[in-house]
């Protein structure tokens, strides 16, 4: 990777894999692109293009006038919000991905999407999930992930893109807000232990989800566009996982920290449905194999720098509000 790319560079993953690509490779080789531009360090940072992924011309004139060969696909809707209103999902998830596959066959660029564990469904081995197995999703999201894993494979066999992706489990950040995404909830709740000491899930208790944190989710991306394609027999896409836990076990770590923390329940039952079909635990053995994935934090190490990292921001967001220096 020389110059890189980022569609969706605002968003949860975006956000944070521009600044660490920015420091990895050069803050000029690493050009981010969404469809608005705010005072955000990635969009601040660097090289940035506004662009509306369902833009083909667009996009590919602005991966022409720098010259990339990478390409990291990110902007999508995600899993709730998609389910609210599938057909902006279909078209906007879909429609953007075949504009940067198309992109990436033209310039003959390396090509990095993420898929999600959305894109199991309730027929899917529910522990241990393997790398290939039964994917039949009952959501828009998962429908959407599966189609985009098939064709990130169609593209390495027909065009010969070197098409690469990680089946990420849900994603957990102090940096980037939740963005509509079904595990949101294992973010809100380090937020929401810190400012007010409680907090009331919309997953219910004992639904098990594989989450990993952020700085993990980059070194992983990195370290698969790095790797030698002739160990990678599979591409699109590579279970990645460093945890799994349910709301009171995140509760309990949490109140290692935090004692009187408390957690309550009022159940959505759109996104507890949603839950309810994705796996309780995958099996990242093939990730490990092919090109050396490895995680560091498990939840009690995630959660002791949730807990620094957030009370640090508050602190200091609430005194830049309230005008003090």
């Amino acid at each position: 990777m020389k110059r890189i790319l980022i569609t969706g560079a605002l968003g949860q993953i975006g956000s944070e894999l521009t600044m660490k690509l920015r420091e990895t490779y050069g803050s000029d080789n690493v050009i981010a692109t969404d469809i608005r531009k705010n005072d955000s360090e990635a969009a601040q940072s660097g090289p940035f293009e506004t662009l509306d992924v369902t833009d083909l011309n667009k996009m590919g004139d602005i991966a022409k006038k720098y010259k990339v060969d990478t390409i990291m696909h990110l902007a999508a809707l995600l899993s709730a919000t998609a389910e609210a209103k599938p057909v902006l999902a279909w078209n906007l998830n879909m429609g953007g991905l075949m504009n940067a596959l198309e992109t990436a066959r033209e310039l003959n660029a390396q090509f990095f999407t993420p898929s999600s564990i959305g894109a199991f469904g309730p027929s899917t081995p529910k522990d241990s999930t393997p790398q290939d197995t039964i994917m039949r999703p009952t959501t828009m999201y998962g429908v959407n992930k599966v189609a985009g894993e098939l064709l990130g494979d169609y593209y390495y066999h027909k065009f010969g893109v070197d098409t690469r992706g990680l089946r990420f489990p849900g994603l957990i950040s102090h940096v980037a807000l939740p963005g509509g995404g079904t595990t949101d909830y294992a973010v809100e709740i380090y937020y929401e232990a810190i400012k007010n000491g409680r907090y009331t899930s919309y997953i219910d208790k004992g639904t098990y989800m594989d989450m990993m944190y952020m700085p993990d989710a980059l070194n992983a991306i990195i370290d698969l566009m790095e790797a030698d394609p002739c160990r990678l027999k599979h591409r699109n896409s590579f279970n990645v996982t460093a945890m799994s836990f349910d709301p009171e076990e995140i509760a309990d770590e949490i109140r290692k920290h935090i004692p009187a923390f408390e957690l309550t329940y009022h159940v959505d039952p759109v996104r507890q449905r949603i839950a309810d079909s994705w796996p309780n635990s995958i099996d990242a053995i093939a990730a490990e194999e092919e090109w050396g994935f490895k995680f560091e934090y498990d939840l009690a190490r995630m959660t002791e720098d949730m807990i620094n990292k957030l009370t640090n921001k508050l602190s200091f967001n609430k005194t830049k509000t309230s005008g003090f220096q």
